[in-house]
């Protein structure tokens, strides 16, 4: 903690940089949504849709902190395995030809060699980056909310998050707000939220102050494969909320709740042994709790991201304003 506080200096530097890299991989994120009928895609062995986005994201976000912090390795959800097979060329040439819209100095290799940056296996000590290029791509794919999500790791602790989140509008209560929001945090330092087109019209957000759960509004995946539906509306029942659950796609719903749109978000288990991924849940979770919030899996336990690349002593995620959290979470042990 005091090696954290006293070298904040450092992270604003990280921070600077980490900003600039989502902001790039956002651009080309809405770049290519713009054309989504036309977006090429292949499915991985999980049969989870991985698309010329995810791959040219990864590739920006990690040359980027390559070229200013060369040490750091990354942990990120992509790799070029399936990429560099003859039947992918095509898809290949257009995440080329995406990313060198962004950053015309890259080329085939350094490409490839970006993407593959994200084969880090994490762990307890040192420090290294985590990736989710997007985060909701069956979101994106819908034309929807996704993230751009990029954190920083030290010695199991997460430090630094940003959130790029193209299609979320920057005020949630009025309805010609500016669409493309950023949100970021520091250890310490509280959560901010900026304009995509702007990153210095920052201003602070956090978690509504509600203590009463029936006022408590969910919100949760679109997917039914991402969480269990029918289990949330059972701890809704519990709480007594009768506010209808709002459905988003994507690390956006840390977003929500760090900024007081929300004040649940739960990932409930589907099937029994699924290990989350760290970068499915590192900005966010630094985000949210700089924002007010608190954070734990559904028994209580604390996320540990200490232990390589998924939670895998975590079970599911509850993630709260910090008023309603003890309510929460009681319930939830309740419907286990």
């Amino acid at each position: 903690m005091n090696w954290i506080l006293e070298n904040h200096m450092e992270f604003e530097h990280e921070l600077k940089i980490a900003k600039e890299a989502v902001k790039r991989a956002s651009q080309l994120c809405a770049s290519v949504q713009s054309r989504i009928s036309s977006v090429a895609q292949l499915d991985k062995v999980d049969k989870s849709p991985v698309t010329v986005a995810d791959y040219g994201a990864q590739a920006l976000v990690l040359r980027h902190l390559a070229k200013a912090f060369p040490k750091d390795p990354a942990v990120g959800e992509e790799d070029t395995g399936e990429l560099r097979q003859a039947e992918n060329a095509a898809l290949l040439s257009t995440i080329i030809n995406e990313v060198q819209k962004i950053d015309p100095s890259m080329d085939r290799e350094s490409i490839l060699a970006s993407i593959d940056r994200g084969g880090h296996s994490g762990g307890p000590k040192g420090r290294f980056w985590t990736l989710d290029p997007i985060d909701g791509t069956k979101g994106f794919l819908r034309g929807q909310q996704y993230a751009v999500a990029l954190a920083l790791i030290i010695d199991g602790e997460v430090v630094l998050g940003v959130l790029g989140c193209p299609n979320l509008p920057l005020d949630s209560d009025t309805s010609n707000s500016e669409t493309g929001s950023l949100l970021y945090a520091v250890k310490g330092q509280g959560a901010f939220q900026a304009p995509l087109s702007d990153l210095a019209a920052a201003s602070p957000v956090s978690c509504d102050r509600i203590s009463d759960p029936s006022l408590a509004v969910f919100c949760e995946s679109v997917e039914s494969g991402h969480t269990a539906h029918g289990r949330s509306a059972k701890i809704a029942e519990l709480l007594g909320s009768r506010s209808r659950p709002f459905r988003m796609d994507s690390q956006c719903k840390y977003a929500a709740v760090s900024r007081g749109q929300a004040s649940i978000y739960l990932r409930l288990p589907t099937r029994p042994g699924y290990e989350e991924k760290i970068w499915d849940h590192a900005a966010g979770f630094i985000i949210l709790l700089e924002a007010g919030g608190k954070i734990s899996d559904t028994i209580g336990q604390p996320l540990d991201f200490s232990l390589g690349r998924t939670l895998k002593q975590n079970k599911g995620i509850v993630a709260t304003s910090s008023g309603v959290f003890d309510s929460v979470v009681q319930a939830t042990k309740e419907t286990a």
